[in-house]
């Protein structure tokens, strides 16, 4: 695209475009951070929890309590988890399974931390691309009005209110990565929720055996 032509796009577009490239790089920025944090934090959990699984199986706590120590300053659900059941593991089975459902729920709403801002993203840019629209046909109506007599004033309006339609496609552009990042994040963070619970229970049942 030559650079006279994104000129015309930034100058029809107005306000608003400017508004929905700035929201657009912040969204991008969000996913990027997201995905990162949480394929480290889903790849050190399975590690941790393969890792354990035999020194669980023969009891031998005290390996699986110094796995963890390594892992908790990496921030690591499993071991955060692992960590806090292994100094309650004496405790009635029903006090286990609620310091389990605890730690599970905070360290799921963790990783799920500004999921919402994808989501308010997804749902209010077209909405703010197709007010950046409404102003342009706004504008190119009232230029047809003031220019009745002006020879091609129809194709001028036709022009301008295509150009005003760039609103539009930019709340779409910005809408559409944020809500497929949503909805993936969500998924990905509910499934693992599950894995750590799956891990609490098999923990509690040879706890108790």
């Amino acid at each position: 695209m030559q650079l006279s032509t994104l000129k015309e796009l930034v100058a029809a577009g107005g306000p608003v475009l400017i508004i929905l490239v700035l929201l657009s790089i912040y969204s991008i920025s969000v996913i990027l951070e997201r995905f990162f944090k949480l394929r480290s934090a889903i790849s050190l959990s399975r590690k941790l929890l393969a890792y354990c699984q035999h020194p669980l199986r023969s009891e031998n706590y005290q390996k699986v309590e110094d796995a963890c120590r390594k892992e908790v300053v990496k921030n690591t659900p499993a071991a955060h988890l692992l960590s806090e059941l292994l100094a309650a593991r004496t405790r009635p089975e029903a006090e286990l399974e609620k310091i389990a459902d605890n730690i599970i729920d905070w360290e799921t709403s963790k990783l799920q931390r500004r999921l919402t801002v994808l989501g308010t993203l997804g749902s209010i840019t077209p909405f703010i691309g197709l007010f950046g629209t409404v102003i342009g046909v706004m504008h190119a109506f009232k230029d047809l009005a003031a220019n009745t007599a002006a020879a091609g004033g129809a194709s001028v309006v036709a022009a301008g209110i295509a150009e005003a339609l760039i609103n539009t496609a930019a709340g779409l552009f910005v809408a559409i990565p944020a809500v497929i990042a949503y909805n993936y994040f969500l998924s990905k963070t509910t499934y693992f929720a599950k894995e750590l619970e799956n891990a609490a229970n098999d923990f509690i049942y040879r706890s108790h055996e």
